[in-house]
This record gives structure tokens, sequence and C-alpha cells, in this order.
């Protein structure tokens, strides 16, 4: 009897030691590697906001779309029937969701480049601002993680600040795209929303217009250091009507992440993006990142390039109802110094040779 049991338990314990063994090899082989784990996970972070940047509203609009034309009807007609009521929504500062801004998604979505963001100056909460972001990039991936996530500790760096990211109109007009945008505290860049922001809901408001716009982003390229500033003063106008101060931001590696085929100004590529550009509002571009399996093939994925957005210190802007053109140039102008001494103040602290200079065109 007592030599069963020995032998019982030996078979007991050798089938520990199997198991241990086998579950120590599990966890040894390289795709469950824990590094490597969260680096697919940064990288699905990633697509899926590329994904819903490029897609996610026309995806969405056929669904609903199709489900009319089903037995399930009554849901698109409940949905556009509450969209007409909701319309003017988006106009007001949209529904901000802190849970949708904490998700764990958009930390993986931070660590995949990395995104980071610098604080130089303190704002007063007694003040609302026009936040100037350059440069646009592609996709403007900086200008969303920064400021519609709370990936970087935007809240925590500028308490008391409320930031609003503008993007186009037109994406507030799409089914469920636009509550997702709005999630994330994104509203539409006109001048009813900026207007309503900026004098009807308080102080501490921060809206973060990229004000090179489509027009910027056609000449997006690694390497390349450009804003599209000149001629661009229309949110100078708005910061003098509401007495809203200026903040220039710079992100260095913005133009980093994606590679785009440049067409020639005259050329037929460059007539087509800005015939988009005039009448829809965006400029279609030609660009790709790595591939979702592989860094050394083509894909969506953005390039893991270092993205730095750096906040500069604000420019106090009087309140002046009906600004002169004098006014606005003057104030423009002093923008546009104050922007080019934070790129060179800072392009050396982030990878850039003394040299480099910032191209403002």
């Amino acid at each position: 009897m007592k030599t069963l049991i020995a032998a019982y338990s030996g078979v007991l314990r050798g089938t520990g030691s199997s198991i241990l063994s086998a579950l120590q090899d599990l966890f040894s082989i390289p795709w469950l590697n824990k590094s490597k784990v969260e680096k697919q996970l940064q990288v699905i972070s990633v697509l899926q906001w590329v994904l819903s940047f490029l897609v996610l509203g026309i995806t969405c609009s056929l669904i609903f779309m199709y489900i009319f034309c089903t037995d399930c009807w009554l849901i698109s007609v409940l949905y556009f029937t509450w969209l007409i009521f909701d319309w003017n929504t988006p106009k007001k500062g949209g529904r901000r969701s802190k849970w949708v801004r904490n998700w764990a998604v958009w930390r993986y979505f931070r660590d995949y480049f990395p995104i980071r963001l610098v604080k130089t100056h303190n704002l007063l909460t007694t003040r609302n601002y026009i936040f100037g972001y350059h440069p646009h990039g592609i996709m403007g991936l900086g200008a969303f993680c920064n400021f519609s996530t709370e990936a970087t500790e935007v809240g925590k760096k500028f308490p008391g600040i409320r930031p609003y990211l503008a993007t186009l109109a037109g994406n507030f007009r799409v089914p469920v795209l636009r509550e997702y945008l709005m999630s994330g505290g994104i509203c539409p860049v006109n001048r009813d929303t900026i207007d309503y922001l900026l004098s009807k809901n308080g102080s501490g408001n921060a809206i973060i217009i990229v004000v090179g716009g489509a027009a910027e982003s056609l000449n997006s390229t690694p390497g390349k250091n450009a804003v599209t500033l000149k001629n661009r003063k229309g949110f100078v106008k708005l910061a003098l009507r509401h007495g809203a101060d200026l903040v220039p931001i710079y992100s260095f590696g913005e133009n980093e992440v994606y590679k785009q085929i440049i067409f020639e100004e005259g050329s037929w590529g460059r007539w087509v993006q800005k015939k988009f550009q005039k009448y829809i509002g965006f400029a279609p571009c030609l660009f790709h990142g790595r591939g979702f399996f592989s860094s050394n093939t083509w894909g969506l994925v953005p390039y893991s390039k270092p993205i730095t957005t750096v906040v500069g210190e604000p420019i106090t802007i009087p309140k002046l109802e009906h600004p002169s053109q004098k006014d606005i140039d003057l104030y423009h102008g002093m923008y546009m110094e104050s922007l080019v001494k934070l790129f060179d103040k800072h392009k050396t602290k982030f990878g850039l040779p003394e040299t480099e200079v910032l191209e403002v065109n």
C-alpha cells in the first residue's frame, strides 16, 4: 500500500512539473512576450483611430441606409429623428465624456510614437484662449492625442482649462462619427461654434485650431518644418473680437509619421487636391505608413516616431468688437514672431540642428 501511494505521489509530482514546464514554454513563445504584446496593442490602438478617421463616417452612413431598407427600419428612423433635435449640440461644445477621454486605448496610442505634451507657461482660468497648432501633418495625431484625450494629462498640466479641438464641420453631419468626436471634446471649426465657446461658455476655454489646415497637409513630409500662416488671419480676428489670448503650439515630429507623394504646383495632382480643398474642405493626400504586421511593409499605420507638442507663452489680446485690419496685422505679426521663437528655443532639444529654420508660408 505504501509503495502504491509513493508511486502515485511521484506521478503527481511529475504531472505538476510537466504542467509548470508547459506554462513556462507557453509564456516564452515570442508572440506572448510582454513587450511584444504591448507593442501590438499600441499598433491596434493607433490603427483603430486611423480607420475611424478615414472610414467610420461613410461606413456608419451606409449601415444606417441598409438598416432603413430592412425590417429594422425603425432604428434608422429613430436615430435620424433624434439627430434632427440634436443637430446644434456640436456648435455648443458637444458632449465630452471624461470616461472616453480616459480610455486605456489612448495610453497605448500615446506610447506607440510616443507622444509628449510640454508645458512652458501657466494659463489663467479667468481667460479664454485660442491655441494655434502647427504643423497639421497628415492627420494631426499629436493634436488629437494631447487635447482630445487625457493620455498626456492635459487636464493636470493645465488645471481648470477645457480644451476643444476644432475640426471640419462636415464631420458632425455624419451619424455615429459625430458622437465619437464629441465625446473627446472635438467641435466644429466654424464661427458659430467659436463665438459660442468664447462668449457664452464662461472662462477657461481653449479652442485648438490647426491653422494651416488642408493646405498645410499637402506639404507634410518627413524632414520638413514648414507652416502655412502668412495669410491665415481669421483666428486672430476672432481672438480680438472676444479678447481671447493666443497661444502658439509647435509639434515636433508631426510631419515624420507618414510619407507622402508631393505634387508640384501646376501639376494635375495638385489641381485635383486644390479642387477638393475648395469645394469639400479637405485635400486628399497620397500617403503611406508601415504595415500592421511589419514596419518593413507599407500600410496605414503611422511610423513610430516621437511627437513632442510644446505649448508656448500666451499672447495677451485686447477685446475689440470691431478690430481694424491694422489691429489684426499687428497681433498676427506678434503671433508669427512668437511661434518662430518657440520653434528656435526648443528645436535642438528634439533632434533638430541649430541651423534648422522654420519655414513660414
